[in-house]
Parts: structure tokens; C-alpha cells; sequence
């Protein structure tokens, strides 16, 4: 029986001889890789992680003592040894085992995470929810040194810093974050780690004093207590010390007696305390060691090449959005482009190397990245802030505050908008149409291919005022290439005219909108096709014009359906006035205008079928999987239209 075969449940690790740790972590070791290769994931994070986590079950005794892992894509051995073993063949797979750490999913899961620099602020709402209830349990945070970037983490260390109580943080050191990190927080950490001096005095006073006998190990823990007044006077200024936490470190990540020793140390001391811990990302597998960030979070590949099993099939939206910008670049000297720890992710690698002066990344902080560009907008600069949808939650204020107010030309490249699939719920895009159409002077364009993409973005480098562009994940589609009408503010594009059904469809969703008018032409319905293209202002004209020969309209969208286009189109057409030929009384609302500024009267107001996601968060799992389980796919569009007109969608 193998190490890893003996771990069925929590505090299993705790059966196993010292001797037997490394073999245990290499096997623990070949089982992600193995795995890994099968079904996708993150690879390089749990690699670099793996005797830490052992040092951390050695130490602690989940679920009673409480992990809070940061991010939480680094989880994977934390659910190897609780007990999870059988469930990584369907890794992020619909209705399997999810990549991040899930209360519902197992005990052991503290707290549900997925977005980064939360880890210091869950862990002190536990320690005092311990505390106010007498509770005696462990509460640890692990946070990486990438996340320290996140302003929301100094804001839970300011707290942290007046406790009276036991709370332990572990600083999960790799040098990275997805992509290599960058700025003071990442300067003052490398300070530390090549503080060779005190390192050296450190290791050799520890191995000295371990070796007198009866008295070694007390006088090794009375230095632990005083030892910040060494490190005063070989690191001066320590950024933790001064701000009242205890730091110890920094430490070898991959040594699981070493910090299982230190782990236990630390629960006696009755204070918030900052241990931490030198770890290499993707350590034990050649091309991750080699390549961390490519390897971050990888699909199924070969474990002897490290190189995809799929072959690249078309370029993806964000190929096509980077190799626009670097265009752009060339076209407009004030054009800058801003980052938060993506440039890789969001396509913007091409534009740093060719206009490296003139590109920022401000590292895990979307907040500041945006008042950032403001800052910049304000002074003449043109920015193009690229960041994922999910991650764009994170900067809603700023925008509303610090972008929109002042009417600034930022544009929003907000890439990964809609189902992004397999990382679930905190990563899916699909809340941006409703929380961006929300803010006054905001504009948003959902462009139906790549071709359109690039008018986009070359639209919006001209547009005076603020400007998002919101397009889906993977590979761009590039049908419907001879449909590209001129951008005109706020206006849509008709693409095909019929009557009775006309399907409005945003971004994404125009392909399915075309499948589904062949479906509907089998039922005898020549349905309409628009292109919204600007999902803010609204097309009222086209709508107005529409409503004459039309009786239902089907909105579709990729976005929860709670604020989204689907309810703009149902306000508007609840404004519209109903008149019928002969009748004298005439219903009374606020009307609609026109270009011309007359009041619309139609004798019909069309009906409204909203198709787009429900008022829920939608799982991990395979994008084509969540459309149709949501009901946005082709099948279920076409379905729901069937059921609305009183066919049978199954006679076809």
C-alpha cells in the first residue's frame, strides 16, 4: 500500500512515520501531475505547496482547527489529505469535486474562496466568532506573497495587528502570483529573503543551541519570543514587526518537520503572528519549474512534454483583442495600457514588449488599477484597463466614483465575460452587463466576433467618455464576416429581417440566435436577427421600428437576466403607448421618442421572452454543459421561443 493509499480521512497523515513524509510527498506529488494532465487545472501552485500543507495537517486538526486558504486554487493536497482522494478523476467537472476549497463539498473547507487577498480578513472573522463563542480552536490564514499586492489584505492586517487572541498567517512566499510580481510589496520581500546575514546567524545559533543538551530546546524557544530584536538590527524597518504582528521567517517551505515544529510553536502565542515560508512554484515537475506562470492553470496536456493534448484551434478573443491594442499602440502615442497581475491572461504581453514604457501592471489590486487610469485619463492619457470580468467586480466603486462621474475615456477590455466554465462560480462573467448598464455615462459594446472585436476597440480609442468592451472566453468566432456595419453610437446591426420573432441577441449569444432561426424557419417562422452590439445606450429606434410587424421579442444574453439587457428592453416596452383603430380611449404613459422626437404609438406592444441566466450562481463545469443546464444553448432558446408561440418544439 502506498503513503497516499493510507490517507482516507482527516488526521490519517498523523499515522505516519517521519520517515515516511517525503515519500509521501512525492507520491502526493505524481497524483496531481497524473491527474492534472486529465482533467485540467492548477498545477504549478498545489506543486510548490505540498509540504506545507503536510506541515499544516501535521500541526493542526481540521475541521475542528480552521485553514483559510487564499484564492484556494492551491487547495488540491489540502482535499488529498481529508479524505478526497477518489474524487480528482472529475476534477471541475460538472457535478464533481470543485479546483477551489467549498464549505457544502467537505468540513475541512473553512471557507468558500476564489478571488484573491481575502484569506487575513475570513481568518479574523473566525478568530473572533472563536473568541465571543470560548471556543478553543486554530484559526490559520494562508496567503501568497502575490496577494499581499491586494489592498484588502493591509486592511485586514491593520485589524489583526490589535488582537490579544491567537491568529496565525502563513506567507506562502513563490516570487509569483500567476505572473511574476512586481512593486514595492514584492521588493521588500525579496529584501528579506536575501538577508543572508541574518539568515545564516539564525540557522547556525538554532543548530548550536539544539545540540546542549536538556536546555537546547527552551533556549531555541525563548529566542523564538526575542528574536525580533535580532532581525532589528539586521532588518530594519520590518514591515509586519512595525505594525505590532509577530513575523517569523523567512523559512524553508519544503522542510515538513522543520515547519510542522514552528506551526506548533505558534499556537501559543497570543497575537496575530506572520510565518513565512520560501515555497517554489511548480517544484518536482521539470516544465512547471521551468515555466510557473504557463503552468498556473493548465487544460489536459502531456506529462512527459508538459505541452497541451488539444492542439489550438483559431485564435481565442484575447489573442485577438492583444494583437488589436499593439495596433492601437502604434495609432495613438497616448494610449497606455494597465493590468492587475494579467498580462499574459488578458492578452496584453504583445503591447509590454512593444511600448514597454507605456504598460502597467499594478499587480492583484483591479481596484486601484482603475482610479490609476483615471488618474491618467484626467491627464491626457488614453488607458485600456484589460481585466476579467470576475475581477472587474472588484473595482465597481472606482469605477462609478472615480471613472464615470468625471465622464473619463477609459476603456474597459473586459475579457472572460460570460460562462468561463470549469473554475466555477467566482470566476464566471456573469454579472458585468448588469452591474456596468447600472452606472450612469457608461457605454457597452458586446461585439459578436473577432472581426468585430477589433472595430470595437477601434471604436472606443476614439470615443470621448467611458467605454466597455465585454467579450467571452476561448476561441473567437469568426462567422458572419460579411455583416459588419459601421459603429454608430448606441445603435445595432440588423442582420437578418423577417417579422413575427425577432431575436436580440448581445455579444456571444449572436451565433446561437443565427442556430436558432434555422430551427424556427423548420416551423415556418422567417424570425429576425439583430446584432444589440451596444448593450448601453440602448437601440430604442430599432426597437420602435421592431415592434411594427413583430410579436415577440427574444432577448438573449450570456449575463444573469436580473438587471441585464433583457429587463432594458422590457422597461422600454413597457413605456411604449397602445392605440387601436377606432377606438376612441388611448392608454396614457410616459412614451417614447424617436430620432425626430415624435411620441411612438404602435398598435401592438410586442410580448418579451428574457433568455439569460437565472437569479443564481452557476458551478463548475464545462461551458457547453452550463448552457444548456442553464437553458441559454441552442436547444434551450429555441424551446423556450416553441413553448411562448404554443408549438412543439420536438416536431422538426
Amino acid at each position: 500500500m502506498t503513503m497516499l493509499e493510507r490517507i482516507r480521512k482527516p488526521g490519517d497523515i498523523k499515522k505516519l512515520k517521519k520517515k515516511d513524509y517525503e515519500r509521501l510527498a512525492q507520491e502526493i506529488r505524481n497524483f496531481l501531475i497524473e491527474k492534472i494532465s486529465v482533467t485540467g487545472g492548477h498545477l504549478a501552485s498545489n506543486l510548490g505547496v505540498v509540504e506545507l500543507t503536510m506541515a499544516l495537517h501535521l500541526a493542526f486538526d481540521p475541521p475542528k482547527d480552521r485553514i483559510v486558504w487564499d484564492v484556494g486554487h492551491q487547495a488540491y493536497t489540502h482535499k488529498l489529505l481529508t479524505g478526497r482522494k477518489d474524487d480528482f478523476d472529475e476534477l471541475r467537472t460538472y457535478g464533481g469535486m470543485s479546483g477551489f476549497p467549498k464549505r457544502r463539498e467537505s468540513d475541512c473547507d473553512a471557507f468558500d474562496t476564489g478571488h484573491s487577498s481575502t484569506s487575513i480578513s475570513a481568518g479574523l472573522g473566525l478568530v473572533e466568532a472563536r473568541d465571543l463563542a470560548g471556543e478553543d480552536y486554530a484559526v490559520i490564514s494562508v496567503i501568497g506573497d502575490g496577494a499581499l499586492t491586494g489592498g484588502m489584505a493591509y486592511e485586514a492586517l491593520n485589524n489583526a495587528s490589535r488582537l490579544k487572541t491567537n491568529f496565525i498567517i502563513i506567507l506562502n512566499d513563490n516570487n509569483m502570483s500567476i505572473s511574476e510580481n512586481i512593486g514595492g510589496i514584492s521588493k521588500h520581500l525579496n529584501s528579506i529573503r536575501s538577508a543572508i546575514p541574518y539568515n545564516k546567524l539564525k540557522q547556525s545559533t538554532e543548530s548550536t543551541l539544539s545540540k546542549v543538551p536538556v536546555v537546547g530546546d527552551s533556549l531555541i524557544r525563548q529566542i523564538v519570543k526575542t528574536k525580533s530584536l535580532i532581525k532589528q538590527v539586521f532588518l530594519p524597518g520590518m514591515l509586519f514587526e512595525n505594525m505590532g504582528i509577530t513575523y517569523w521567517g523567512p523559512l524553508d517551505g519544503h522542510n515538513i518537520e522543520g515547519l510542522s515544529r514552528v506551526l506548533h510553536e505558534a499556537r501559543h502565542i497570543r497575537r496575530a503572528v506572520v510565518i513565512h515560508v520560501l515555497t517554489q512554484k511548480g517544484r518536482g515537475y521539470g516544465p512547471a519549474e521551468e515555466n510557473p506562470a504557463r503552468f498556473h492553470g493548465v487544460e489536459p496536456f502531456e506529462i512527459s512534454t508538459g505541452l497541451p493534448k488539444k492542439k489550438k484551434e483559431g485564435e481565442s478573443y484575447t489573442d485577438i483583442a492583444g494583437k488589436t491594442l499593439v495596433e492601437l499602440g502604434g495609432k495613438y502615442p497616448s494610449m497606455v495600457a494597465v493590468t492587475a497581475a494579467m498580462p499574459d491572461g488578458t492578452g496584453l504581453t504583445p503591447f509590454s514588449q512593444a511600448y514597454p514604457d507605456r504598460f502597467f501592471d499594478v499587480g492583484i489590486a483591479e481596484a486601484h488599477a482603475v482610479t490609476f487610469a483615471a488618474g491618467m485619463a484626467a491627464g491626457g492619457l488614453k488607458p485600456v484597463v484589460a481585466v476579467y470580468s470576475s475581477f472587474l467586480q472588484r473595482a465597481y466603486d472606482q469605477i462609478l466614483h472615480d471613472v464615470c462621474i468625471q465622464e473619463l475615456p477609459v476603456v474597459f477590455a473586459v475579457d472572460r465575460a460570460g460562462l468561463v466554465g470549469s473554475d466555477g462560480e467566482t470566476h464566471q462573467g456573469i454579472f458585468d452587463l448588469s452591474f456596468l448598464s447600472s452606472i450612469p455615462n457608461m457605454s457597452v459594446i458586446a461585439p459578436k466576433n473577432g472581426w468585430e472585436l477589433q472595430a470595437a476597440f477601434r471604436y472606443a480609442m476614439d470615443y470621448e467618455g467611458p467605454i466597455a468592451i465585454r467579450y467571452p472566453r476561448g476561441q473567437a468566432f469568426m462567422g458572419l464576416k460579411a455583416y459588419q456595419a459601421p459603429f454608430v453610437h448606441g445603435k445595432s446591426e440588423v442582420l437578418f429581417r423577417g417579422g413575427e420573432v425577432a431575436l436580440l441577441a448581445v455579444g456571444s449569444m449572436v451565433e446561437t440566435a443565427c442556430q436558432v432561426r434555422e430551427l424556427l424557419l423548420e416551423k415556418g417562422i422567417n424570425a429576425s436577427v439583430v446584432n444589440v452590439r451596444f448593450v448601453k445606450p440602448l437601440d430604442t429606434d430599432m426597437l420602435n421600428d421592431l415592434a411594427v410587424d413583430h410579436s415577440l421579442y427574444v432577448t438573449m444574453e450570456e449575463n444573469v437576466l436580473r438587471g441585464g439587457f433583457g429587463e432594458a428592453v422590457g422597461r422600454h416596452l413597457n413605456q411604449m403607448e397602445i392605440w387601436s383603430q377606432g377606438q376612441s380611449r388611448i392608454r396614457t404613459q410616459c412614451l417614447p421618442e424617436n430620432q425626430a422626437g415624435q411620441r411612438l404609438r404602435v398598435q401592438n406592444r410586442p410580448d418579451l421572452l428574457c433568455i439569460g441566466i437565472p437569479d443564481m450562481y452557476v458551478e463548475h463545469g464545462n461551458v457547453d454543459i452550463l448552457k444548456r443546464e442553464v437553458g441559454i444553448d441552442q436547444d434551450g432558446v429555441f424551446e423556450k421561443i416553441c413553448r411562448r408561440l404554443q408549438l412543439n418544439a420536438d416536431e422538426r
